[in-house]
This record gives C-alpha cells, sequence and structure tokens, in this order.
C-alpha cells in the first residue's frame, strides 16, 4: 500500500502516519529525514543536495525527486506513506510524472481538513518529544496535554521549537500550505483531480475531530 497525506503543519498528520505505520507493514516517510538520510550517508544526491543547502538556497526539485523515488524504492520496497512532499503544484506533476515512470502505484492520496487559525494555534501549544516527534502532546488540548511536563506517551523530555512560538513563521509555513494556486494545496487538488479520474483513491478527513477519531475514519476507508 503507497499512500500520500497532506495536512496543514499543526493538523497532526506525523501523529497520524506513525499510527497507520502500527496498523500497516508500512514505511513513514517524511521529507525531511529523506534529506538527512541521504546528506549523511554521503551519497551522490546527498552531496549534490547539501551544496544548495549549505548556499542557503532550496535545492532543486531534479536532485529532490529522485531522493524521494530511492528513499520510496528502497526504505518503502513493502509500500511507504509519503508525508511532507510535494509542497507545490509543480512538485506534484513532477512526482506523478516520476511515479507513473517507475510503474510506482499510488493507491491513497489522503488529505487532513483543518481551518488555519485552528492549525495556528495547535502548533503554538505543540510539544516535541525527545524520543519520538510524533507523540501527540500540546499544552492547550486536554486530551494529549503532557503529564507533569514529560511526554505522555513515553514520559521523554519536552521541548518545543523556536519557529513554533513565532507567529511570522508560522504564517509563513501556512501561506504555503494554503495557497490553492500553486502551493501545496493546489498539489493536494492536483491528486484530487487524478482520483476524479479514477488513477487513485482520495480520502478527506475531519482534522477537528480527536486522534483517535482522526485515526478511525481513516482506517475505515483504507482498504
Amino acid at each position: 500500500m503507497n499512500i500520500l497525506i497532506f495536512g496543514p503543519n499543526g493538523s497532526g498528520k506525523g501523529t497520524q502516519g506513525d499510527l497507520i505505520k502500527q496498523k500497516y507493514p508500512i514505511a513513514h516517510i517524511e521529507s525531511g529525514a529523506i534529506f538527512r538520510e541521504h546528506i549523511g550517508g554521503g551519497t551522490e544526491l546527498g552531496k549534490k543536495a547539501k551544496a544548495y543547502i549549505d548556499r542557503g538556497d532550496l535545492v532543486p526539485d531534479d536532485i529532490t525527486i529522485p531522493m524521494v523515488l530511492e528513499t520510496l524504492k528502497t526504505k518503502g520496497k513493502n509500500g511507504w506513506l509519503l508525508d511532507g512532499f510535494p509542497r507545490n503544484m509543480v512538485q506534484a506533476e513532477k512526482l506523478w510524472e516520476a511515479l507513473q515512470k517507475e510503474n510506482m502505484k499510488l493507491d491513497y492520496v489522503v488529505e487532513i481538513l483543518l481551518p488555519r487559525e485552528t492549525a495556528k494555534n495547535r502548533i503554538v501549544g505543540r510539544r516535541l518529544c525527545k524520543e519520538n516527534n510524533n507523540h501527540p502532546n500540546n499544552v492547550h488540548i486536554d486530551a494529549i496535554k503532557p503529564k507533569d511536563g514529560k511526554c505522555r506517551v513515553c514520559g521523554g523530555e519536552l521541548s518545543s521549537r523556536n519557529d513554533d512560538q513565532d507567529e511570522a513563521a508560522i504564517n509563513k509555513r501556512h501561506d504555503i500550505y494554503y495557497d490553492t494556486n500553486s502551493g501545496t494545496l493546489a498539489a493536494a487538488y492536483f491528486f484530487k483531480n487524478l482520483a476524479n479520474k479514477g488513477k487513485t483513491k482520495y480520502i478527506e478527513l475531519n482534522g477537528e475531530g480527536s486522534i483517535s477519531d482522526v485515526k478511525e475514519a481513516l482506517l475505515a476507508q483504507l482498504k
């Protein structure tokens, strides 16, 4: 099973990805981890990407897409859930073309729906577990509030990202995601259009529910 998941920062898509991985024997592949693994592993693609990053430039798609594909074919050989990529319309088109060329099926595309203001409030209260960033902890949500300042799942140390407390940074990330013309939502709608043509299946989830509610709604639609 191969899945592509979309959701604004603060929607809990990373948490849902982690839960899906526990249910199905597939790899949860986050875009940031792809860069870290290729750069840390010293691959040729990683070296090329690092050169751009060291200069403060964006890594071009003709390097990023092959890195994504390589990770999907190796780490995700038994199935994958790709989280955090594509981020814009152009990347969506290029990823689809690459998947078709490699004869890799895209079974499901998942979009977690969440109002922008709700997503913003969730980000400010989010706390990251040292052991697993996808353990849900949020000081503003009673159901997943940390216990005595520790991770409610494993008791690990918690921290907050500096940019999670920076309203301008949050707005910048959401400006990209909620852009329906060329941003991340435009990318999601590109795949939604493909689903309307029968080329994949598109699942929309109400992200305002509890973690368990979203999980159950998603698992009910994954066959």
